[in-house]
């Protein structure tokens, strides 16, 4: 008996882990290009070649597709910036973490314009702004370090953690769309700033427009 030839023979089914995976890419390069609002269940559901129910039955909505869009893309950027914080000096862990950050924009640029819009409450993990928060969160214990180091009050790291990872982070959005220059001079221009501004870093800073007012 001869073989069927392959237009006629059927197409191989997927398996329910491969239509899930489907999905969520498909998904995935829809909330990059539109966003979640303007992403529909009808339109993941055509760019699949399945009905609406399939993806209804996987997720349970577009909602439970981006939740788990979401979810993957924070992971995968904080173990980058977990894993460019385990050795090193201090500025060393700056500049890994800047270069991690950056290269995740660079390389899963799809991932972080999701990310880096406000992020639906759909999400069980959080927006851009929590996760911006556990990043700064690791870069606190680097910078407390080196402030009891320093005779700073540690106390103060969180506030300086925040701080620096919202620069890398809004840089990274302007950078994500001029790509210039590469990544690497944009990540030792940041450090350059950061560093060689908490390297003079007064003890007990004030506003100077404060204490004119004082004076008055």
């Amino acid at each position: 008996m001869s073989e069927q030839s392959p237009k006629t023979r059927k197409k191989q089914r997927m398996t329910g882990k491969e239509r899930r995976e489907q999905l969520l890419a498909i998904g995935r390069e829809l909330f990059a290009e539109r966003g979640f609002a303007a992403t529909s269940v009808e339109e993941i559901a055509a760019r699949a070649g399945v009905s609406k129910p399939v993806v209804y039955e996987h997720f349970g909505g577009k909602e439970g597709v981006y939740a788990v869009v979401v979810d993957r893309e924070m992971q995968r950027l904080l173990g980058l910036v977990s894993d460019a914080l385990v050795e090193g000096s201090p500025r060393q862990k700056l500049e890994r973490a800047a270069l991690a950050l950056l290269q995740y924009i660079e390389e899963h640029s799809e991932g972080f314009r999701i990310l880096a819009r406000d992020s639906h409450a759909a999400s069980g993990t959080g927006s851009f702004a929590s996760l911006i928060s556990d990043i700064a969160t690791q870069v606190e214990h680097v910078l407390a370090e080196e402030f009891r180091a320093r005779g700073y009050d540690p106390k103060l790291a969180p506030l300086y953690a925040q701080a620096l990872v919202g620069m890398v982070a809004l840089t990274g959005q302007w950078w994500l769309e001029v790509r210039r220059p590469r990544r690497e001079v944009v990540a030792a221009h940041l450090v350059n700033l950061a560093w060689n501004g908490l390297s003079r870093l007064d003890t007990k800073p004030r506003v100077e427009g404060a204490r004119s007012r004082r004076r008055e």
